[in-house]
This record gives C-alpha cells, sequence and structure tokens, in this order.
C-alpha cells in the first residue's frame, strides 16, 4: 500500500508538470503568444518559435521569405504600426500620448529595402495610404512567441526566412545616444536591427532549423545594407534567446 502510494504520488506529480508545459500561460518562463497569419494563402503553412532572450522589452519585428539568393519573395508577419506607421504612442495631445503617425525608417529598415515599396515621402516604410495588407499584418507580441503562416504560392524549393528585430534605446559603448548626434532616426534605435536567417526545405517539413544572425542593418535606415560585421552588437543579440522555425503547423 505505502508503495501505490507512493506511486500515484509520482504520476500525480509528472502530470501536472506536463500539463503547465503544453498550456500556454503556465510555463515557469514566461507566456507565449500564439497567432497565424495569411489563412487564405495557397501554399504551405510555416511556423517561427521565437523565445524571448534576457534583453527582450517591446522590439518590433518583421518576418518574411526570400530566395537561396536574397531576392524578395513576401512578408509574413509584421507589426500592425510598422504596416501602418500609425503607432500608439505616436503624438501626444493636452499632455496624454494619443495614436499618431511616425515615419521610422531605422525600425525594420533591412525588410523595408526589401519589400522595395517607396512611399510618398521617399521612404520605404509603409505609410497610412500604402499599408501592408492585413493578412500579413497583426498585433505586436509582449512576451515569446509561435507564429503560424502560410505562404501565398506553393513552394517548390528550399527558401530562407528572414527575421529582423530592433528595439529602441539600447545604447552599449559603441553605440551611443550621441554617436550620430544630428541623426534623430539613428538615436532612437542606436543598436541597429539585426537580421536572422534560416532555410526551410519543402521537402522536409517538420525539420527545425535554428535561426542564426547573419547582420544587422543600417542604424537610421538610409540603406538596405546588411552589415555582417556583429563584433558590436551586445544585448541586441539576446533580445531573442532561440528562434526555431520550420515549414508545417504547430507541432
Amino acid at each position: 500500500m505505502k508503495h501505490l502510494i507512493t506511486i500515484l504520488f509520482v504520476l500525480t506529480i509528472s502530470y501536472s508538470c506536463s500539463v503547465k508545459q503544453q498550456q500556454p500561460g503556465n510555463s515557469e518562463e514566461e507566456d507565449i503568444y500564439f497567432f497565424t497569419m495569411n489563412e487564405q494563402g495557397q501554399g504551405p503553412w510555416v511556423t517561427v518559435e521565437f523565445k524571448r532572450g534576457e534583453s527582450f522589452y517591446y522590439p518590433l519585428m518583421a518576418i518574411w521569405l526570400e530566395s537561396l539568393k536574397g531576392e524578395y519573395i513576401q512578408t509574413l508577419y509584421v507589426p500592425e504600426s510598422v504596416a501602418t506607421s500609425v503607432f500608439r504612442f505616436g503624438k501626444v495631445e493636452d499632455g496624454e500620448w494619443e495614436a499618431g503617425i511616425r515615419r521610422w525608417p531605422q525600425t525594420l529598415p533591412y525588410w523595408a529595402h526589401k519589400r522595395d515599396i517607396k512611399a510618398s515621402d521617399g521612404l520605404y516604410m509603409p505609410d497610412p495610404d500604402s499599408p501592408v495588407p492585413d493578412a500579413y499584418s497583426g498585433a505586436t507580441p509582449t512576451t515569446g512567441f509561435v507564429m503560424t503562416a502560410r505562404t501565398d504560392e506553393p513552394v517548390e524549393q528550399p527558401v530562407k526566412v528572414m527575421l529582423e528585430v530592433n528595439q529602441n534605446w539600447d545604447w552599449n559603448e559603441y553605440w551611443t545616444n550621441d554617436k550620430f548626434p544630428d541623426d534623430e532616426y539613428y538615436k532612437r534605435s542606436c543598436q541597429p536591427a539585426i537580421v536572422y536567417e534560416g532555410i526551410i526545405n519543402p521537402a522536409m517539413p517538420g525539420l527545425e532549423v535554428l535561426m542564426k544572425p547573419v547582420g544587422h542593418s543600417h542604424p537610421s535606415g538610409a540603406t538596405g545594407e546588411l552589415f555582417e560585421d556583429l563584433s558590436t552588437i551586445t544585448t541586441a543579440l539576446s533580445i531573442a534567446d532561440s528562434i526555431i522555425v520550420y515549414m508545417g503547423k504547430i507541432k
């Protein structure tokens, strides 16, 4: 009888732990935000699992597809604020923050230039007159997340999944607040956006690929260059603890 009680106790504890791991919001680390994009697409599903790192503090990010040659294919996800340039804290009225238009090319410049759509003000950023369609835009995750998106068209060859992430005012000893004192765009970014890459193959659905940082964007968004030297980047590299991508729906 004593052994039976011990076994039942162990099983109860094991079951409780397994339920905790399966239910978002009950893990010991953080809540996980699950969302789906472009459900009406005609191609396969792509899933990105983003585990936040110790420097995560409300970053903005874009996720998109490229060919192995680096040719832009389509956006999978971008925050609604970037998709429209209407930010929740966009202007101050009577001492209170209100939503308003902010033209911030430093936010996600590598994605924006890859997309190659210039707004009427000359910036490679969406605006209210030419927003990113709703199928590819959504809320800004405030935790780690799992995004599942469907591609517009069938994918028959390996493709690159790209993710660009940027966090405001994260200066360090190299990217100081006064490095470019006359550049207002730079001063809102400091450490530039970090670009991650992972290659997925439709012939191997479900194969998990760890996305790796391949460079950083222009610090003020003036160009669409990718700078491969990451030696001056510190905390921006720990916005994400890990980013996994695979072809298929969430496992």
